[in-house]
């Protein structure tokens, strides 16, 4: 037994229900309810339990020396933020780039309740022809649930409601913003 597991089941009691179809080698996982910093951690266990590389983009300062080896080796791939870039095709772009890359996002934006989710996930994964894979977090039963593959068809109000079931009945860490 890995630490990692040791830590996330024995520790943290908490378990992980499915796992990623490994020959799907690019998507874009919208990681939900987002509530607290500690679903970061959970996440990267889960990650390491899986043995699965996991990516995420950030401002290109953020891989400058001294912590720049360290976001890569994280799964962190640098992003021009510039003014007039569109940060959809830019992160599209990224993806696009490599040979593998699983964009974990919180299609809420922030840790705090919210009534709509942004949309960015979903003209990610349109642009960059890759699909979208939901992820629970469900602390009162400590289970991280990985969803099937969703193919977004383009029409964004169709599809949200068909992900959004994904996601029914599912508590964040704190619960009122779930």
């Amino acid at each position: 037994m890995g630490v990692a597991t040791l830590i996330y089941k024995n520790i943290l009691g908490w378990k992980i229900n499915g796992d990623f179809d490994r020959s799907i080698k690019k998507s874009v996982l919208i990681v939900a309810p987002h509530t607290s910093f500690f679903d970061f951690i959970l996440s990267v266990l889960a990650r390491r339990i899986l043995n699965i590389e996991i990516n995420f983009v950030g401002k290109k300062e953020l891989f400058k020396p001294p912590m720049g080896w360290y976001f890569r080796w994280m799964g962190g791939a640098p992003l021009n933020r510039g003014k007039n870039e569109n940060k959809v095709q830019a992160i599209a772009n990224v993806i696009k780039s490599k040979k593998e890359f699983r964009l974990a996002i919180a299609p809420e934006g922030t840790r705090t309740k919210v009534e709509a989710w942004k949309t960015g996930y979903y003209y990610i994964a349109l642009a960059a022809d890759v699909p979208i894979i939901p992820v629970s977090l469900d602390y009162p039963i400590k289970t991280m649930t990985i969803g099937d593959a969703f193919y977004p068809t383009g029409d964004i109000t169709k599809d949200e409601i068909e992900l959004r079931k994904f996601f029914k009945g599912v508590v964040g860490k704190v619960a009122e913003w779930s």
